[in-house]
């Protein structure tokens, strides 16, 4: 197959460019993908894994845009000047772009990894048309991405002895309107705001669509989803969804030391995707 297509998107809400690599079908169109990606350096550690899977689609028949979202990879703007509502926006921003290069007759299908998931049920909320999920080890709730993420500067601290109140002083940094250091990061009030909100709840159907879900762990070692997966699983069903789920084994390859493939993964992703 031919190599993606990279792109930089002019974005119409700021003043510069999205970085896109686009994955073109090999054989008749089944569908469009968007990948969502995961927060901070879990989208760095999962560059790999997002490669294989969208060139494993591509050979497929579906066409997979990769973007990165402002701040974040080859697109322009630093992190701290990105906001929730903003990589909302990206997002939108790429399916456009899908749009323009295949057509919307084929199914869309949102696809996150990790915090990217929590980005799925605005996306396609403010989307004109009915799509599809595809859900890599979703974060549920992202308060507690956020947490974890705090967490990395007090663990931080903790070894200089100044772990104490530290949590709180970031949260009342970002309540002032200023970013927050974290692990290389400069965290910004308008993608913390949005994370300590956003939830995997099910956004509305589109009139008369049969929206599918396919939900899948990863981990060396679980026989069965996570009970924060299934609760959620539940919900989107109660609201009509069409749910699969299944479970891979592999590494947590978003945040392990050295750049890790899960190759199961793959093929139980082709296969709730048929």
């Amino acid at each position: 197959m031919s190599a993606p297509h990279a792109v930089f998107l002019d974005a119409p809400h700021s003043a510069d460019q999205r970085y896109a690599l686009l994955h073109r079908p090999v054989g008749p169109l089944r569908g469009r993908v968007l990948y969502l990606p995961p927060f901070a350096e879990e989208m760095n550690k999962s560059r790999r894994m997002a490669a294989l899977q969208a060139r494993a689609l591509a050979e497929a028949g579906y066409a997979v845009l990769q973007i990165d979202l402002q701040g974040c990879g080859d697109s322009d703007g630093d992190f701290g000047d990105a906001s929730w509502p903003g990589w909302i926006q990206d997002c939108l921003l790429g399916v456009e772009y899908l749009n323009t290069q295949v057509g919307r007759e084929a199914p869309l299908t949102l696809w996150g990894l990790r915090a990217g998931c929590l980005l799925a049920p605005a996306v396609a909320e403010a989307l004109d048309e009915a799509c599809h999920f595809l859900f890599w080890q979703p974060s549920t709730q992202g308060k507690l991405v956020l947490q974890q993420f705090i967490r990395l500067k007090t663990a931080a601290a903790m070894m200089d002895g100044q772990q104490k109140g530290l949590a709180e002083q970031v949260r009342q940094t970002l309540t002032q309107g200023d970013c927050v250091e974290i692990a290389g990061y400069r965290l910004p009030p308008g993608v913390a705001h949005g994370l300590e909100t956003a939830s995997l709840k099910p956004p509305p159907r589109k009139l008369d669509s049969q929206p599918r879900v396919a939900w899948i762990e990863i981990s060396r070692s679980a026989t069965e989803l996570s009970p924060a997966s299934q609760t959620m699983i539940g919900q989107w069903q109660n609201q009509g969804y069409a749910m699969r789920s299944a479970l891979a084994l592999g590494p947590s390859f978003w945040q392990t030391t050295e750049i890790e493939d899960a190759p199961e993964l793959l093929t139980v992703t082709r296969e709730l995707m048929a």
